[in-house]
């Protein structure tokens, strides 16, 4: 308590909890992407259960490898060396989960483009597939929770030495999630070019989480200017297609 309390009334230490909070809000929008994609292709009625759950899942993650701060903090500590590099846990996680998300975005940018060939395999499976959808739904979310809240703690803790106000700023960061995630996911789907634009997103970031797990250190900044570039490009072209819409629904000539 007497911890807290001087927390509190330290400057540096709300200068520090704004920092990490905007900062673990910034490392979320990746999990949100990914969540966001595929809960999207589970049933309307499954979709806002799946998110609350992998979201909680998220939370419940962080706050638990918040107890274990040690532990974590060992992730870091070499295993073996190999191309020149000292590999250690979190470098094999990040690697892992980097080849998953190519392999996911990959994946549903090949639904996406043959959709014929998606919907064949689908047929006669009915309710039974769109159940086992749902609990895959959920595997590979906690499978890409576990590798962005190691990599989120990891910078909690180079950031900060007191757990208050990390656990702080995670439960902020998360609830953040919790209340962007069904508008972004509604946003996705009533955008048809945008899921194309969010698996690009996904494979960026699953390149980067590669890359960085072999030593090469690829600044966040450049990602998500890249993002958000691409963000503003995308803002564009929907705002042209309203536009021509707009035009083409007043003038009779063009019908």
């Amino acid at each position: 308590m007497q911890e807290i309390a001087a927390l509190i009334t330290d400057p540096a230490a709300w200068v520090a909890l704004v920092t990490l909070v905007v900062m673990e809000v910034v490392l979320g929008i990746d999990n949100l992407i990914f969540i966001s994609i595929l809960t999207n292709k589970l049933p309307p009625e499954s979709r806002e259960k799946a998110r609350k759950i992998g979201i909680g899942l998220a939370l419940v993650m962080r706050l638990g490898l918040l107890g274990t701060i040690a532990w974590i903090v060992q992730l870091t500590n070499p295993l073996f060396n190999a191309f020149g590099h000292d590999f250690s846990w979190k470098d094999l996680i990040l690697i892992a989960g980097g080849v998953f998300l190519v392999y996911k975005a990959t994946k549903e940018i090949h639904h996406s483009v043959d959709v014929d060939d998606h919907k064949e395999d689908m047929v006669g499976a009915g309710k039974e597939v769109l159940k086992m959808s749902f609990a895959a739904a959920i595997g590979q979310i906690l499978l890409l929770d576990l590798v962005f809240s190691i990599d989120s703690i990891i910078t909690a803790v180079g950031m900060t030495p007191h757990l208050p106000i990390m656990i702080v700023a995670v439960v902020a960061a998360v609830t953040v999630m919790l209340v962007a995630a069904s508008p972004l996911a509604n946003f996705i789907e009533k955008n048809p070019t945008i899921v194309m634009l969010a698996l690009a997103f996904l494979l960026m970031i699953g390149g980067t989480l590669i890359v960085e797990g072999f030593g090469v250190h690829v600044p966040k900044g450049y990602i998500y200017a890249a993002m958000a570039f691409s963000a503003g490009v995308e803002a564009l072209n929907m705002f042209s297609r309203t536009a021509r819409k707009k035009k083409k629904g007043s003038d009779p000539t063009l019908h």
